[in-house]
């Protein structure tokens, strides 16, 4: 194509174009004179596919973040070796500490917070317990162990969960109570006897030569269980510990008297003493007693029960052989003796001082024998005669079943150390009394507390006592041996506070008059009064 034919086509295109904007245009204003609708704009798909990318990639970028996230947080989690934040024990703030920061901080508040002892109340009737008495104490270990499992047991997403939870929440933790039950039941047990609308269960007690029977009254008993429900409580709750525990109560009326029972308890056999020589061994002689009446004429004195009080005759059963028969074959010598004093103007503390040595009298111990007091002495109850004197409780002094009876083991403490026996358990009392002095004392509780010691001679003792004329002594007898020492017992205080006296004692042996052995008794802390 030569050039000429190409620019008549150019031309040709040129003008044909011309042609058809000229033709938009006036089809542009024909409609707009005309006022024609417009048509509307419908967009195309692209635009719509441009926005729906966008979009996927927001959510794909938000994705990507909460899973960074999440694995950040959970590697966080896993590396963390403390507890999690928001963790309380016994609402004690322990977030992002260590287990013994933590269990030195709970230590700490539950030590400040927990006072040396309670106060239990029925009405105008106070008391208290000691809280180390009866052994109160918090797992606080188990407890730290637990705060710290807080995030750490479930899976990834629970423990996540549990943490991201406790950040805006709180989680606590109580501890364990742990207390001995039994030896809160006894202190129970011995309130019940001292509130001042208790239960008073009919009781006899020898006097003389007859038992006297008194009946008893209805009253309350401590409900121990309900108590010691709420003392639980108490404990647990610091915000109320200070205040006094209400005492649970409930009414209980008193056992009939039982001729038969009582008859069957008191009625004892005699028993001749004797002796062997080959092998030696002394077998003493018992006294028995029984009614002086027959059982059914007593269970007519009775009657209906109706009485306050009845007394029925007694005998003396004697043995054909008494001990003191063979005493001079078989408890030639004497190998120690003590006495104390008492006041004769409380005749129910001498009752309780003559029937826990009249338990004791005539006693003989075998070689390589112990003598436990509470075996011999027995319950001291009020069926056994025993009565209400005063006794130390808690600091103070109260009115207590058998009070007194702690100057008989004290005398024959005393005896039993110049005879050079084996004590072999001893305890002293919370205020030193006033019939021995610092560390010559020597206490019991029937169940908990003994006083116990060994006949370490190669021959039997025998033991007698009496109580009378305001005075109580001991006497040992026996066989004195080649290797006897004379004894003497030094004690002294060795120190004082405000609140308590320190004191010791030690048993010296002579031989001649020359200091052989010195050997420490005991050290002894005893409260001020």
């Amino acid at each position: 194509m030569s050039t000429e034919q190409i620019e008549k086509e150019v031309k040709k295109n040129n003008e044909e174009l011309e042609k058809n904007l000229k033709k938009e245009e006036n089809s542009t204003t024909n409609v707009q004179e005309d006022n024609s609708p417009i048509q509307e704009f419908t967009p195309v798909e692209k635009p719509k596919r441009k926005a729906l990318s966008i979009l996927a990639v927001l959510v794909f970028i938000i994705i990507t973040i909460l899973v960074v996230a999440f694995l950040i947080f959970t590697g966080y989690n896993a590396l963390n070796q403390n507890i999690i934040s928001g963790v309380h024990i016994k609402d004690v703030d322990v977030s992002n500490m260590s287990k013994s920061d933590a269990r030195d901080k709970v230590n700490d508040y539950i030590t400040s917070s927990l006072p040396e002892e309670i106060t239990l109340k029925h009405g105008d009737y106070q008391t208290t317990i000691s809280l180390s008495q009866i052994g109160v104490s918090f797992d606080v270990k188990n407890a730290v162990n637990n705060a710290y499992n807080v995030g750490r047991q479930g899976n990834l997403f629970q423990n996540n969960f549990y943490v991201l939870s406790t950040m805006f929440g709180k989680v606590n933790i109580e501890p364990t109570l742990n207390l001995d039950e039994e030896q809160l039941t006894q202190n129970l047990n011995e309130i019940s006897t001292q509130l001042p609308d208790k239960v008073i269960e009919s009781s006899y007690y020898i006097e003389d030569n007859n038992l006297i029977i008194t009946n008893g009254k209805e009253g309350n008993v401590v409900d121990v269980d309900a108590t010691i429900e709420t003392i639980k409580s108490a404990i647990s709750n610091f915000s109320i510990i200070n205040e006094p525990i209400e005492i649970a109560v409930k009414s209980q009326t008193p056992t009939a008297i039982d001729i038969d029972k009582i008859h069957s308890e008191i009625y004892k056999e005699p028993k001749d003493a004797y002796y062997t020589q080959d092998p030696f061994a002394v077998y003493p002689s018992e006294n028995g007693l029984d009614f002086n009446i027959s059982i059914d004429e007593a269970k007519n004195l009775i009657g209906d029960q109706s009485a306050e009080e009845y007394t029925i005759p007694l005998k003396t059963l004697y043995p054909n052989v008494t001990t003191n028969m063979i005493g001079t074959e078989a408890f030639p010598d004497l190998l120690s003796e003590y006495s104390t004093k008492y006041s004769t103007a409380d005749r129910d503390r001498t009752t309780n001082l003559q029937l826990a040595a009249n338990k004791i009298n005539g006693t003989v111990l075998m070689p390589g024998e112990t003598f436990s007091y509470n075996k011999v002495v027995g319950e001291r109850t009020i069926a056994a005669g025993y009565k209400e004197a005063p006794i130390y409780v808690s600091g103070e002094v109260v009115d207590g079943l058998g009070g007194g009876i702690c100057q008989i083991t004290s005398t024959l403490y005393n005896a039993v150390v110049y005879a050079n026996l084996e004590v072999t358990q001893r305890t002293n009392h919370q205020f030193v009394p006033s019939y021995v002095s610092a560390s010559r004392d020597a206490t019991v509780v029937y169940g908990s507390i003994d006083f116990q010691f060994k006949n370490n001679r190669n021959y039997p003792i025998k033991i007698n006592c009496s109580v009378s004329g305001g005075i109580a002594k001991f006497q040992i007898f026996g066989m004195k041996q080649e290797d006897d020492y004379e004894v003497e017992i030094s004690s002294y205080v060795t120190g004082r506070t405000a609140t308590a006296i320190y004191s010791e004692a030690y048993k010296i042996l002579k031989r001649n008059g020359q200091e052989v052995s010195r050997v420490l008794l005991s050290k002894d802390t005893y409260k001020r009064h």
